[in-house]
């Protein structure tokens, strides 16, 4: 499914292996809660989306809501001030176009799924995460100066969710999934270059 050439990983990191089981452990437990058996064994009403989806495929849709929704965030912050470039602005517009399209897809899935949409959040900062003092030093700056943290700020959110997506491509199974992931890799890797390149501009 993936016609990406990638170099094997022989492990994940030890951060994204934890988070891994924590996540399994929590799709299971609400699968018991729904009455339904967890991922991989016997569902006669099971969807055939359902028994497509592996453990990579529920880890990536459950932690990207959140990592979008904050990339959402970072861009409403500097949408909203006065003397930012213009470019910044047209680029924060458009990532934020983007991605909450896929946000409402993922959620839909994770709905379908019967996991329900809070099974990624509080999987911690990290894959690119922005703390709290990041999001409070980009709220609080203006002008060139937060165009320029956003686009900082940006690219190390964007390379986090760019691994997490070529890790779905790379172990998911459901097909649909791998679909979104391989473009959020291809459209993010893209705006990464845009940015490097702003940088150097302002």
């Amino acid at each position: 499914m993936n016609d990406r050439i990638r170099v094997p990983r022989t492990h994940l990191p030890r951060r994204r292996a934890l988070a891994i089981g924590a996540l399994v452990a929590v799709f299971a437990l609400t699968a018991c809660a729904a009455g339904t058996a967890p991922m991989g064994g016997n569902q006669p009403n099971a969807s055939d989306t359902a028994s497509q989806a592996n453990a990579e495929d529920q880890m990536f849709v459950a932690m990207m809501i959140p990592h979008h929704e904050q990339a959402i965030e970072m861009s409403d912050a500097v949408l909203g001030k006065e003397g930012i470039d213009p470019r910044v602005s047209d680029l924060a517009q458009r990532i934020k176009e983007a991605q909450q399209p896929e946000i409402d897809q993922m959620e839909a899935w994770l709905d379908d799924w019967g996991m329900g949409s809070e099974g990624g959040h509080g999987m911690g900062h990290s894959d690119g995460m922005m703390s709290e003092a990041d999001m409070e030093a980009l709220e609080a700056a203006e002008g060139d100066e937060a165009s320029r943290l956003y686009l900082e700020q940006m690219i190390e959110h964007h390379e986090g969710a760019v691994d997490m997506a070529e890790d779905a491509v790379e172990a998911g199974q459901h097909p649909d999934v791998i679909a979104l992931a391989q473009q959020m890799a291809d459209a993010q890797t893209a705006e990464i270059a845009e940015m490097e390149q702003l940088l150097t501009e302002l």
